[in-house]
């Protein structure tokens, strides 16, 4: 018979990711050992199997979350329209609201990706392109002369 979901699940399973993220940023993805990460949420390893099937899952979930929140940022300012400078502007502040609380997050999205099954690393790739993409569209907008001249409007 199948385990029941208690009504935190959720919350427990944002807990577990919010250590780990915590966890692999410090010591790095592979250092970090699932009983590490039970020990720091003060669960059993077996209880924490039950909110993730690998510790490879939880890299993912943390990774997912973070990106998935910048794209739906990006995707929001974009349906808002406006000029494209307030909508820049818009994004930045959106973003760095998301950044305040998640530099764990953001670490392991620039220094664990490689950790990640290619697929599931293509699948970030992908997002991050997205996000990129949008703002040097804002940039060139704002700035046409970017145009001619892309590599000026994206981070290299």
């Amino acid at each position: 018979m199948a385990r029941t979901q208690s009504a935190d699940y959720e919350d427990r399973r944002e807990d577990i990711l919010r250590a780990a993220a915590r966890l692999f940023a410090r010591g790095g993805y592979h250092l970090t050992s699932i009983a590490d990460i039970a020990r720091a949420c003060g669960f059993s390893k077996s209880l924490l199997y039950h909110y993730f099937g690998s510790k490879e899952e939880m890299l993912e979930a943390i990774m997912a979350s973070h990106i998935d929140l910048l794209v739906a940022d990006v995707e929001a300012v974009l349906a808002e329209g406006g000029a494209a400078v307030l909508q820049l502007d818009r994004l930045i502040h959106r973003f760095m609201r998301h950044y305040a609380g998640a530099a764990d997050r953001q670490k392991l999205v620039l220094n664990e990706l490689h950790s990640l099954p290619p697929e599931s690393a293509r699948a970030i790739i992908a997002k991050q392109r997205r996000i990129v993409d949008a703002v040097q569209q804002l940039l060139v907008a704002i700035d046409p002369a970017l145009g001619g001249n892309p590599a000026r409007a994206r981070v290299q």
